[in-house]
């Protein structure tokens, strides 16, 4: 264990491998990760592998689009294929109200060079041929959008962040971080104390109770989601199906598979654990979309944390009560598929230049100031 280090980073998950090697990409590579189980075993490893980019609001299109074009280079640039494949997602549209809210995420998507556009419920068919079209009223599509393998993600990132010289401790605990009045000084961990200016907390479902290790309260919570995987069959379509209505979302992987899940109301709590009650619910409402699925096998179930804010969106920055300590969290289930970007934005900010996204609305700051931000188009 090193005795100091310019960055310590709480989490290996796919944030926080991919600011580390972010980090040296902008000549900081005195760095430590600390994961107190193996890399991805929290949510990255649980989580359904979706990339998409319609979203209502103008900034998380602009990080869900700038995580798209590191996502369509990133196997090159780390030379480890993380199996990105874009085919593109299909977000059904039950009623007039959603007509109307995705005809003004569609103007902010194309705005920022997102090329998302609706879709009569024939042309849904074509891109999905199973697909029921007596269960929406229209759809949005965008062709760029699609799924990555989150393991092999976390490991591109963190294999590359090691061979820039990354320390990466695994199985090791934060237990305690030091501050000298405000500012952050070390982080004890179950192996001994790093002497260190900044620690960034890439905690995902453990995050508050990270930050309280810095006697800060953030208003993070986890709730378990679940996902399930089929058995390989023949390709059927490629692109990802998605209801906000519904919670539903499905997609087949290059492998055949399908994976696919549906949010429930769960209270706060670190449960992932699977239920059949789950698995009941999520077929039901699944064959009223694609009854085609109803002979699938199931080959596995399992239960992830989302790491949620009061208002879905993440928490990104130094918080303003410590100097040095830097949040990447609560992301609340959609931390995969902008994790890019976010690790561009908080590399750039460590190194004090301007991060190319704006993401200061994300302070932890704007919840007691009643800032809060809404997100319209999310799952679960």
């Amino acid at each position: 264990m090193p005795r100091s280090a310019e960055v310590v980073i709480v989490g290996g998950g796919v944030v926080g491998s991919a600011i580390a090697y972010e980090l040296t990409k902008r000549g900081i590579k005195d760095i430590v990760i600390l994961e107190k189980s193996y890399l991805s075993s929290g949510s990255t490893g649980r989580c359904g592998a979706g990339v998409r980019q319609q979203w209502g609001l103008e900034m998380n299109c602009r990080l869900a689009k700038g995580s798209v074009d590191i996502f369509e280079n990133l196997s090159d640039e780390l030379d480890y294929d993380i199996e990105f494949r874009q085919g593109g997602y299909l977000i059904l549209a039950h009623n007039d109200a959603q007509v109307q809210q995705f005809e003004q995420n569609i103007k902010i998507q194309n705005s920022v060079g997102i090329p998302s556009r609706f879709v009569s419920r024939q042309e849904a068919r074509e891109i999905c041929p199973p697909i029921n079209t007596d269960t929406f009223i229209k759809a949005t599509y965008c062709p760029t959008d699609g799924h990555a393998n989150p393991f092999r993600t976390n490991f591109a990132y963190a294999k590359a962040a090691e061979g820039a010289g990354v320390k990466i401790f695994r199985y090791t605990e934060a237990k305690q971080i030091i501050l000298n009045g405000n500012k952050v000084s070390a982080v004890v961990t179950d192996k001994g104390t790093i002497n260190t200016p900044i620690v960034v907390n890439a905690s995902g479902p453990w995050s508050k109770e990270v930050a309280a290790l810095a006697g800060i309260d953030i208003p993070t919570y986890s709730e378990r989601h679940q996902c399930l995987v089929s058995e390989p069959i023949e390709p059927m379509f490629e692109t990802m199906v998605i209801s906000f209505q519904i919670g539903i979302y499905l997609q087949q992987v290059p492998h055949g598979n399908f994976v696919m899940g549906i949010g429930e109301t769960e209270e706060p709590s670190y449960n992932m654990r699977s239920s059949w009650q789950w698995l009941e619910f999520m077929t039901g409402e699944l064959l009223d979309v694609l009854p085609v699925v109803k002979n699938l096998r199931l080959v596995r179930q399992w239960g992830g944390s989302y790491n949620r804010t009061p208002d879905a969106a993440p928490i990104l920055g130094e918080h303003s009560q410590v100097e040095g300590f830097i949040n990447a969290v609560g992301f609340s289930g959609h931390g995969f598929m902008i994790a890019p970007m976010t690790a561009v934005c908080i590399a750039q900010s460590i190194v004090g230049k301007n991060p190319p996204v704006d993401i200061s609305p994300l302070s932890a700051d704007r919840f007691h100031k009643g800032e809060m931000i809404i997100e319209p188009s999310v799952v679960g």
